[in-house]
């Protein structure tokens, strides 16, 4: 047992208080929490203001590569941004990846990030040939990305991917070959694999295998009731929805349904699902998406930077949905960001303020993240993973705010100590194990480089 003591920490329903301890297990869980007490001799000590460490419900850890990039193409679009990803991804090899997602998570976790739901497709070689025992194995991919979250020590919940079409009724491009599996029953099989072979090598508090569609773009029609039969009850399945209106015009053309409309036809749309982006939506998907109470992962940066549009999040609050945050493309690595640009969203769209007060937008970088992963939240209460990220009150961007209030003034800058497990993650942006992200970044990306010359 050990103890984490905070200047001041927000309490889940109860605010922000002074001098809280709390003891943590050798599984890194919070047995107790007090507030107004002393710290004993041994404690951690945290200053500045703690709150429950951010939950990444979406990520593409290789889209680093791109940022700051993709500003030079005019009149662009999403359509057009994914030929740069495409290149990108044709150059990842298992060691090149684990490098670059060591330090894509290492930023992570020094910006407040303690876990991840990283939404993996780039499974076999660039022709679409499985690796094999010559190339580090079967999972050799899925096994980097684990193996640089431990590194990082980041949480990690590997989504495998299931990507099996180019587009309705189109098959993969030969940019897409390295994504795919033969048929869904293929990608089944090498899920199950994968589960294993994650569950032999790594703690479940580490790492855990989950499972994603695509898109109802990426998946055939005819593979949805296999998913949703096959799919083991109890495992976290997330999708790309709804991101384009392309996508939507296509689906009802080929469907006579909206992408909501066809996952509910096949019985996903279930409180273990997670719909990312969500952001061109009916009425009647919104009510769909919130009578299933599933989550809604918002990525209000990535939506931004890609034009993409402002998704109905407080609609879908409202129906019954539960909003989470994400990265995405990692065009900006900040959870006080992604709060902030959650609640910006809905007033520039309505023109009035408060959607998401403060306490909604911790529960929505924290829990539902979390929730979403099938991991138990961060925070300081019992059974939560002592899992924080504390920010200084008294920069020049949060100095006079209120201490509730953070969440509207602060950024990833004011971030001065990350907490995982009750042990020290970060402090002022130096991981305490790897150092300076910035320079295992320039690392990773000069290497990648490289290796896109020739693709």
């Amino acid at each position: 047992m050990s103890g984490v003591w905070c200047e001041a920490a927000w309490l889940p329903g109860r605010g922000v208080a002074d001098s809280v301890r709390a003891e943590v297990n050798e599984s890194g869980i919070v047995t107790s929490v007090r507030a107004g007490v002393p710290a004993a001799p041994a404690d951690l000590h945290v200053a500045g203001v703690s709150f429950p460490a951010a939950s990444n419900a979406h990520s593409h850890a290789f889209h680093r590569v791109l940022r700051g990039r993709t500003h030079d193409m005019g009149v662009g679009s999403f359509w057009t941004w994914r030929e740069q990803m495409y290149k990108a991804a044709g150059a990842l090899t298992p060691d090149l990846y684990e490098e670059l997602a060591t330090a894509v998570f290492a930023e992570m976790v020094v910006t407040g990030w303690t876990s991840v739901a990283e939404f993996h497709y780039v499974h076999h070689q660039p022709d679409g040939t499985p690796y094999g025992s010559s190339s580090g194995g079967e999972h050799a991919m899925e096994l980097a990305l684990a193996r640089a979250a431990v590194n990082a020590r980041i949480r990690l919940t590997l989504l495998d991917t299931c990507y099996l079409a180019g587009g309705i009724g189109q098959p993969l491009a030969a940019e897409q070959t390295r994504f795919g599996d033969t048929c869904v029953e293929s990608w089944l099989e090498r899920l199950g694999s994968l589960r294993a072979a994650v569950a032999r090598e790594f703690s479940p508090d580490q790492v855990t295998v989950a499972a994603a569609l695509h898109s109802v773009r990426g998946v055939p029609e005819e593979a949805l009731p296999v998913v949703a039969r096959e799919l083991p009850a109890d495992m976290p399945l997330h999708i790309h929805l709804s991101e384009q209106p392309a996508e939507n015009e296509a689906c009802v053309l080929a469907t006579g349904l909206t992408p909501t409309g066809l996952l509910q036809r096949h019985g996903l749309i279930t409180n273990r699902l997670s719909a990312v982006h969500a952001t061109h939506l009916t009425e009647n998907d919104i009510a769909v998406l919130g009578a299933g109470h599933t989550t809604i992962v918002m990525c209000p940066t990535t939506e931004a930077d890609l034009a993409d549009g402002i998704g109905p999040a407080a609609a879908l609050k409202d129906a019954g949905a539960r909003i989470a945050l994400g990265t995405d493309q990692q065009a900006v690595v900040d959870p006080w960001l992604e709060m902030r640009a959650l609640e910006h969203g809905e007033r520039l769209g309505s023109g009035q303020r408060g959607w998401f007060p403060p306490e909604a937008l911790h529960k929505a970088a924290s829990d539902a993240g979390a929730a979403a992963q099938g991991r138990r939240a961060p925070g300081l209460a019992p059974g939560r993973y002592c899992d924080l990220m504390a920010v200084d009150p008294a920069s020049m961007r949060t100095v006079g705010s209120r201490r509730d209030q953070l969440a509207l003034t602060a950024t990833a800058q004011d971030v001065a100590t990350v907490v995982i497990g009750g042990r020290l993650a970060a402090r002022k942006g130096i991981h305490a194990t790897l150092g300076d992200p910035a320079r295992l970044l320039s690392a990773a990306l000069t290497k990648l480089d490289t290796a896109s010359e020739g693709v």
